[in-house]
């Protein structure tokens, strides 16, 4: 994907007709929703936003989520969608065009592989997997039903990061050979100490449905709502933020995956409902030719909540949540400190060198305005919208977005490269032939 500011621009112009347009029924594309939890529902207003989209059903292990669905629905559109007691009825069902997966990431590639295979596009919020081998079949699975994936990690679809690529790309960070990324928390909900709903119970949830193919075990509310503190549903910090680094890295570098990772991660204070770490930090090294520190934290939140810093020689580009900085370097070289321990004849010698001469003294004795470099700020579309514009735009010309299941397997096996590398305390490497972690 190569998209200027222009192309931008003019993409939201469409956006913008599209979410005012009057559609006839049988050009509307009817979704079902499985899973709704708090991050289906940021997802439900962001789809109903766009009048092409018609949530037909919703589908949830706890019968809360599905009351409140449905009301939200109601409430937005007017029409009632209807309840499913099992993601497959929806697989089943011909009059649903697409499946928006907001599951546990146990159930992602079950769910998606089912969806294709019944000729359904797919919507599958981040991490695409829940171990990296599952990518390369997601991946194949979708090059041969030709149906459309999208991954939901929608800072790509932001304007921000859109202009962030654009300045990477006409060179005005010269050589980016570092990038630093952080995503840091200091609440119990951050860390998912999620409140669990008062009315939750075994006949309000069903458990055998949330447990799938994960190890049996008898009904435990923590785990069914705080589900991504546990390692059998969910890869912690690393699959659930990470995920949006390094998908965020790999879109403005256009990079596809590192060759070696190393990381680090420990369980410090929130060791309530948990077997996750609240602290990591990785290094990431990539063949393109740079490295990435990626880190996070529950326990500060000083910083920016999301943060990336590119550094090139030439300039820098940080990236926040609908914020953007660039500022040039300002290099110039000064070895006065260095000739002045040389004797006195040789330090005279050198300041009389040309070279010297225009690379240093003129630097040092001329007045000059340093160049403050450029700010923006976003304003307009949440990228959720816009992220949902491009899956409809998919639907429509069968054409995928950048955030494909092959950029969705990628970013996610960066995640997985981190966790593995936490458990076994050894360097990570990863198999370009097979496109999976080597081992």
């Amino acid at each position: 994907m190569n998209l200027s500011r222009r192309g931008f621009l003019e993409m939201n112009a469409a956006l913008t007709a599209s979410m005012q347009a009057k559609v006839a029924a049988n050009d509307r594309v009817r979704v079902a929703f499985v899973g709704c939890g708090a991050r289906a529902h940021e997802l439900m207003a962001a789809v109903m936003a766009h009048p092409q989209f018609e949530i037909a059903a919703v589908c949830d292990a706890y019968t809360g989520r599905v009351e409140r669905a449905v009301d939200r629905v109601k409430d937005t559109r007017g029409t009632t969608p209807r309840t499913l007691r099992d993601y497959r009825e929806a697989v089943g069902d011909k009059s649903i065009d697409a499946l928006v997966v907001a599951t546990p990431d146990h159930w992602h590639k079950a769910i998606v592989l089912d969806a294709m295979a019944a000729g359904k596009d797919v919507y599958c919020e981040k991490p695409l997997t829940y171990a990296s081998k599952e990518g390369p079949e997601i991946i194949a699975a979708a090059q041969r039903t030709g149906r459309i994936v999208q991954v939901g990690s929608q800072g790509m679809s932001s304007m921000t990061q859109v202009r962030a690529k654009e300045l990477i790309q006409k060179g005005k960070l010269g050589k980016v050979t570092m990038v630093r990324a952080a995503y840091n928390r200091n609440t119990a909900s951050g860390a998912w100490i999620y409140p669990i709903p008062p009315d939750a119970n075994p006949q309000t949830v069903n458990w055998d449905m949330f447990l799938g193919g994960a190890t049996k075990r008898p009904f435990d509310l923590e785990r069914f709502f705080r589900w991504r503190c546990y390692r059998e549903y969910s890869g912690g910090i690393a699959t659930d933020l990470f995920v949006h680094l390094c998908t965020t890295i790999h879109f403005l570098m256009d990079a596809k995956m590192p060759s070696k990772v190393t990381a680090m991660g420990e369980l410090y204070r929130w060791k309530e409902s948990r077997d996750v770490p609240d602290t990591l930090n990785a290094i990431l090294e990539y063949p393109d030719g740079f490295t990435v520190n990626l880190s996070s934290t529950f326990n500060n939140e000083s910083s920016a909540q999301a943060s990336f810093t590119f550094l090139g020689t030439e300039g820098t580009v940080s990236v926040g949540w609908g914020e953007l900085k660039y500022w040039p370097e300002n290099v110039r070289e000064d070895n006065r400190w260095i000739v002045e321990s040389w004797p006195k004849k040789l330090e005279a010698g050198y300041w009389k060198d040309p070279k010297v001469q225009a690379s240093e003294l003129a630097a040092l004795g001329k007045a000059r305005l340093i160049d403050g470099g450029m700010s923006w700020r976003e304003e307009g579309q949440d990228p959720t919208i816009v992220h949902f514009w491009h899956f409809l735009n998919s639907i429509k010309t069968r054409k995928p977005y950048w955030e494909d299941a092959s950029a969705g397997h990628h970013a996610a096996a960066c995640a997985h490269m981190v966790n593995q590398s936490v458990r076994t305390g050894r360097l990570v490497e990863w198999d370009s032939a097979k496109d999976d972690i080597k081992g």
